[in-house]
Formats: C-alpha cells, sequence, structure tokens
C-alpha cells in the first residue's frame, strides 16, 4: 500500500512552506510516527510524522517552496526501506570510540592518565557543533550529550580519510603573498542562498509597517542601579526558591504592564476605522534565533509576578531557539518588548509589530556620569525607546508611558502600588 505524505496546514491565512530539511534519507525504511521532515512557514517550524512503517520516497528537495497539502513523498507500507542512518552512524562511532580508547589507554603514561582524570567534565562545554537535525536527535536518543561528542571528537585520531574529506570540502584560501609584496589578495566568492519563508514574510511585514504607520519613536535613559542591587542582593535566594536567574526583562514587563493601565491606548490597535482598547497586556519578548527573529508572547503578564514571567520568557525563549514554538504561543500580543542590549546595542529605533502600537526596545547597560544632588556620580545607566503609531498615540500619552516606566526601574516599590508612590499613601495626602 502507498501512502502519500502531505504538507499539513500550519494553520488559518498560511498557505505555502518551505521544506527546511529532511531528516530521513531516500528509500530509508521509516516507523509510525518517526519525524520525517522539517517544514517552515511565515510563524513558525513544524515536523511532519510518518503516518505507517516502511519505505520512504522523498519527492521535494530541501527548500522547495511547496502549497498546503502538496505530496512530499510516498511510504510503501508493503516494502522493506534501508537500514536508518542512525543506526550506522551510532555502530561507527561506537566502534571507534572503543578503537581510539584502547589506543589512546596503551599509548598514554600512568601519570598522564591521572592529569587527564583531573580535567573537569565541562571543559569541552565552551566549544560548539554544527549538527545536523537528524545527528542532534541520534545524539539525544543515545542518552549522550554534545559535550561528550565533543570530547570523543578532541581525542579521535585522525587518519588519511580524514584529512582528504578535509581537503574536499575545504573552500579557496585566501592568497598568502611573498614577502616584500604588497597587500594581501582577498577571496572574490560570491554565494546566493534563498531566503526563508519566515525571513520573506518577516521582510513584507516590515515595509508594511515603515509604509502603513505614522511611526515616530520617544527616548528616555533609566538609572538602573536600584534594579541591580535589588538582583544583586537577592538573586541567590531567588534561584534558590525557583530555580531560575533573576534578569532584567521580567522587571521590565512588570514595568510596562502598570504602565499600560495607565496609559491603554499604548496598548491599542486600530482596526479599520475602530479603535480596539485592552482590558490585559499579553507582552510579546522578542528572541533572536538561528531562523530569524520570533515573538512568543507571555498572556495576561499584568497578573503575573516576576518568578512566574521569568519562567516564562526561559520557557518560551527555549522553545524559540529549538524551533518548537506553537503557533498558538506567537498568536495575539498586545505590545512587545525587544533587547537590543544582549548584541551590546547602546542605542536603536525599534519597529512595532504589526497590529500592535507601540514597541519597547532596551539597550546595553553602560556606566555613565550623571548628575545626583548637584553632584557627579558615575551610574549604570540604559538608553531606552519607545516606538509608536502616531495615528492613535500621542506625543504626551507616548512620553507619559516612558517616564512611568522609568519611574518604576529606578524606584521598584511602585510596582507594588500599581505604579504609584507610597510616600503620599503613607502621609494620608
Amino acid at each position: 500500500m502507498i501512502i502519500e505524505v502531505k504538507v499539513p496546514s500550519p494553520g488559518e491565512s498560511i498557505s505555502e512552506v518551505q521544506l527546511a530539511s529532511w531528516l530521513v534519507a531516500d528509500g530509508q525504511q521509516v516507523e509510525k510516527d518517526d519525524e520525517i521532515a522539517e517544514v517552515d512557514s511565515d510563524k513558525a517550524t513544524l515536523t511532519i510524522s510518518a503516518e505507517a512503517a516502511g519505505k520512504i520516497v522523498l519527492m521535494a528537495a530541501e527548500g522547495d517552496s511547496l502549497e498546503i497539502g502538496a505530496v512530499i513523498a510516498t511510504i510503501d507500507t508493503g516494502a522493506k526501506g534501508k537500514k536508518p542512518e542512525k543506526d550506522e552512524v551510532a555502530g561507527a562511532i561506537a566502534e571507534t570510540a572503543k578503537e581510539t580508547e584502547k589506543a589512546a589507554e596503551e599509548k598514554q603514561p600512568v601519570k598522564e592518565k591521572e592529569k587527564e582524570a583531573e580535567k573537569p567534565a565541562a571543559l569541552a562545554g565552551s566549544e560548539t557543533l554544527s549538527m545536523s537535525p537528524l545527528a542532534r536527535k541520534l545524539l539525544k536518543e543515545s542518552g549522550s550529550t554534545e559535550e561528550e561528542f565533543i570530547g570523543f571528537l578532541r581525542q579521535y585520531r585522525a587518519g588519511k580519510k580524514d584529512v582528504a574529506f578535509f581537503l574536499s570540502q575545504k573552500t579557496s584560501p585566501i592568497a598568502r603573498p611573498a614577502a616584500g609584496l604588497g597587500a594581501l589578495e582577498g577571496s572574490r566568492i560570491t554565494e546566493r542562498q534563498k531566503m526563508s519563508t519566515l525571513r520573506i514574510k518577516l521582510a513584507e511585514r516590515l515595509v508594511a509597517v515603515k509604509n502603513e504607520t505614522a511611526m515616530l519613536t520617544t527616548f528616555n535613559e533609566v538609572n538602573m542601579s536600584s534594579v541591580i542591587a535589588i538582583r544583586n542582593k537577592y538573586k541567590e535566594a531567588f534561584k534558590a526558591r525557583h530555580g531560575l536567574s533573576l534578569g532584567f526583562m521580567s522587571f521590565f514587563t512588570k514595568a510596562v504592564t502598570i504602565a499600560l493601565r495607565h496609559y491603554p491606548k499604548v496598548n491599542a490597535q486600530i482596526e479599520g476605522n475602530e479603535m480596539i482598547l485592552f482590558d490585559y497586556a499579553d507582552i510579546g519578548i522578542a528572541v533572536s534565533t538561528p531562523k530569524g527573529l520570533m515573538v512568543p508572547v507571555i498572556r495576561n503578564a499584568e497578573q503575573l509576578g516576576l518568578a512566574t514571567i521569568e519562567a516564562r520568557i526561559k520557557e518560551l525563549a527555549t522553545k524559540a531557539r529549538d524551533g518548537k514554538l506553537s503557533l498558538e504561543e506567537m498568536k495575539g500580543g498586545t505590545f512587545t518588548i525587544t533587547n537590543g542590549g544582549v548584541f551590546g546595542s547602546m542605542l536603536s529605533t525599534p519597529i512595532i509589530n504589526p497590529p500592535q502600537s507601540a514597541i519597547l526596545g532596551m539597550h546595553n547597560i553602560v556606566e555613565r556620569p550623571v548628575a545626583v544632588d548637584g553632584k557627579v556620580e558615575i551610574q549604570p545607566v540604559m538608553y531606552v525607546a519607545l516606538s509608536y503609531d502616531h495615528r492613535i498615540i500621542d506625543g504626551s500619552e507616548s512620553v507619559g508611558f516612558l517616564v512611568r516606566v522609568k519611574e518604576m526601574l529606578e524606584d521598584p516599590a511602585r510596582m507594588l502600588l500599581d505604579g504609584q508612590d507610597p510616600v503620599p499613601g503613607l502621609l494620608e495626602l
């Protein structure tokens, strides 16, 4: 029996996807529910699983643009395919590892063996590998880690075939001039790469925002000394209690949700000739991934404490980088926060994430001279930027919103009182 493998619908409004990678080889034997391919939509990366066991025949190439419902492979349930590549690779690795270990033990002096045993296991952890999804899956299924694999490769004794393979894959090197000659003559290689569906859609959306909104950006600066002092004082207790590191993003998210209550238009959207106001804050957190920018959403962030926000940020960011985000986790969103500071950005004008009306940009923290009580002091300062749609948000509202965020970050006690200064209440004013 021949079963057709078709491209499933990732969600409404999506009519085309791109075949990102095959996780199996042509003619391979697959089992029911094995993941066989990854496809990129304009919103997320999805996997396709085998509906039955049998021999698979691939009918599309990586990088192809495919319509929903298109046949990308067939599975012959009455035939037996080739042995899965992962079994061959696993056997080869295990056999090579045994030979390498045996040779190393015979040649290595006793004292060197003792020193080697004293080396920390995490030594290889600072190195990273470029691995195919199939290789990574194989490593995970075997119960091994990337650090262990890197450690094996570092001890692996390269042979003639390895060098031959390296030379065959090596691109043209930069020519080295003879002594006394002119400047280096660099390579002039040109490479064309097809843009992913996600990148194409992202480009279209960014251009549309610039053309269809009256976007402006207002700036301010935040003295981060209070937040840093809280982190330094409570980070160990916070980690012991919640198992999480306390970051800056949770403080900003909380400050934003409170400021949105005081300036609801910053949390609004335009639809036709109507303005939609939300009594909740679904905050999108921009995450940079190997396949492009993704914005997972924290639902009802206004009801969450810092620990819960921190946990949600970590969970969603990990899923985004691993390509495991669902469409539901990226739908909606009433306001977005993006942090260019992690890459060293001092100042920028973030672009609004449509159909939202505003986005907050965080930047790096730098020690700067600041006037405090008539004296110049060195303080940790972050520049913040709010890009907003002037069609719906007036200048006074955008500035007031950013000032409110600044006030709460410089005096975090305000977050407990919905952004209000606690002193007047204390004095019954």
